[in-house]
């Protein structure tokens, strides 16, 4: 198995320093940055496994590049900042990062929460056997197919590109039909019950899924949460 990829976006080349050290020491394969518009370019070129972002940035701030990562990619961001504010936490995890660090903090405390948002990725991007799998070619008039195997979403045919979470919450919908899930059910089956945040990042993440999907019947159950509506002879899979 490959060494995961860490990159660290800060515009203190001391912070930098320490933080590669540490993480490399884990084992960790490492690269750093000054700026968000340095990143942005390296996300384009080598996507790394996990961000470590700081929030003050000179130009792009923190906030402004998590927002623009979150909408092609759920890769794990760990936002670090030396605003301590209860607002400013809670904005960085709405915004879709998946912890928050102020400084100072122990390097040792930043390798842990690397290491359990690395797991929890891991957990996510494992759980396929909700959707499923299909043995030929896909059908093209199929409203909804899921491959679990190659994670591919089709729809009539055609391949839609999904993230990680995008396809999890697809794959539990489509498996269950009907069924109502409620925005904490989902936070807890495709966040993990370690999740702290508002539940605003699931409405985030079926704002996206029906922009690319606009033609499913994913239904919003006001006041509770969510639920896609497929009569049995329309499920494939």
């Amino acid at each position: 198995m490959r060494p995961f990829h860490i990159a660290i976006v800060d515009d203190d080349p001391n912070i930098r320093q320490i933080v590669e050290a540490y993480l490399q020491k884990e084992g960790y394969i490492t690269r750093s940055v000054e700026s968000a518009e340095v990143a942005i370019q390296l996300n384009e070129t080598e996507p790394p496994d996990l961000w470590v972002l700081d929030i003050m940035l000179p130009g792009m701030n923190g906030y402004e590049f998590c927002r623009r990562i979150r909408t092609e990619s759920e890769t794990p961001i760990i936002m670090i900042s030396a605003r301590d504010e209860e607002v400013d936490k809670i904005l960085g995890l709405e915004l879709g990062s998946d912890d928050y660090l102020t400084k100072p903090f122990s390097p040792r405390e930043l390798v842990a929460r690397v290491n359990r948002a690395l797991r929890r990725w891991e957990r996510m991007n494992n759980r396929g056997e909700l959707a499923p799998s299909l043995e030929n070619d896909q059908p093209t008039g199929s409203l909804l197919v899921l491959d679990k195997e190659k994670r591919f979403v089709y729809s009539f045919g055609t391949e839609v590109e999904v993230t990680a979470k995008e396809f999890q919450v697809l794959s539990l919908l489509s498996e269950h039909p009907n069924r109502a899930f409620s925005r904490d059910e989902l936070l807890t089956l495709i966040w993990g019950d370690d999740y702290f945040g508002s539940d605003r990042v699931v409405d985030d993440l079926i704002r996206r899924i029906r922009k690319k999907l606009d033609h499913i019947p994913l239904e919003t159950v006001w006041g509770f949460g969510y639920r896609l509506r497929i009569p049995e002879g329309n499920r494939e899979g």
